[in-house]
């Protein structure tokens, strides 16, 4: 299981094969590091506990595991033992393989070949720290010999402190049902308005939020940082999750996931197919999302959860 890190100025990030994760990412200068995700609590973290991970061939949930598609009813298997849906794709539980490495980027693969899912497919992350800012490329090509709905996306645990606020302009929020299934679009409730920043709510949270305009910006007032997400035309929605203790009793409150999706969850399942993106044999599905701090006034100061933070 390889580990790699990157480092360039005063960004530091740090990544593993073993699941295509992002481990830890930080701001580093003058003797002050500040986490600008969520670090893993050690080198062998699974993706559930990590800083970051892909989803690939898609995200998120489709309801009862199955859809239609051009005339052929497919079935997905559950890929956890805690939730009845297959979840997130195969990337988060794969192996990664690295395919070329330098002090600052990193590129790695792995293939599909259809266990469990109708998919077959090879998917390709790069990393890169570079102008500044860390990018992270997700790219999924269809090798299978059916045209399929493909979808991308990414699901980063930003650090919660107390102050902590969100920027992202999005045109509708999609209810939450059972099983953690999305119920269908509504007019953004004004707890869940982040048109300007906005703390987060200090509640269960896990809704869909359609026609994202690709920015977020998260600030940590105690840190002095500030983080944009700027993510590429294809990331046309996002999902934001906040839990609790009831679906995670170590949950401190400490963390919240804003995920980057090229598709709405259950898209396979809606008429428009949610923006999933039919590839046929050999299509390629491709976009970037770039995580740039800056400091708010002079320079950082000294916060964060060290006990979780690696050397």
């Amino acid at each position: 299981m390889p580990v790699v890190d990157l480092q360039h100025g005063s960004l530091r990030a740090q990544l593993s094969t073993a699941g295509g994760l992002v481990l830890g990412l930080w701001w580093e200068e003058e003797g002050v590091r500040i986490p600008l995700l969520r670090p893993a609590p050690s080198s062998d973290a699974d993706a559930l506990s990590s800083a970051c991970y892909p989803l690939v061939p898609f995200g998120n949930r489709v309801k009862d595991n199955r859809f239609r598609f051009e005339g052929q009813d497919h079935v997905l298997e559950p890929n956890t033992d805690w939730d009845r849906h297959y979840l997130h794709g195969e990337g988060w539980q794969a192996d990664w393989h690295i395919t070329a490495q330098g002090p600052t980027s990193l590129a790695m693969v792995f293939s599909h070949a259809g266990k469990g899912t109708p998919y077959v497919y090879e998917a390709e992350q790069r990393f890169a720290l570079v102008d500044g800012a860390f990018e992270m490329r997700l790219a999924v090509t269809n090798r299978g010999r059916a045209s399929l709905p493909f979808g991308l996306g990414w699901h980063p645990y930003f650090p919660l402190t107390p102050a902590t606020t969100l920027m992202a302009k999005a045109t509708a929020l999609w209810t939450e049902v059972e099983e953690w299934l999305p119920g269908e679009p509504v007019a953004i409730p004004e707890v869940l308005d982040f048109f300007a920043p906005r703390s987060i709510p200090d509640r269960w949270v896990n809704n869909g939020l359609q026609g994202w305009d690709g920015l977020a910006v998260i600030t940590w007032p105690e840190r002095n940082m500030q983080l944009r997400l700027q993510a590429d035309p294809v990331f046309r929605h996002a999902f934001l999750f906040v839990s609790d203790t009831q679906f995670d009793p170590s949950f401190r409150r400490d963390y919240f996931c804003f995920e980057p999706m090229s598709h709405l969850a259950n898209g396979h399942n809606l008429p428009d197919l949610g923006d999933l993106k039919v590839l046929g044999p050999g299509e390629r599905l491709a976009g970037t999302v770039r995580l740039r701090p800056q400091c708010l006034s002079g320079r950082p100061l000294q916060g964060g959860d060290h006990s979780r933070q690696q050397a």
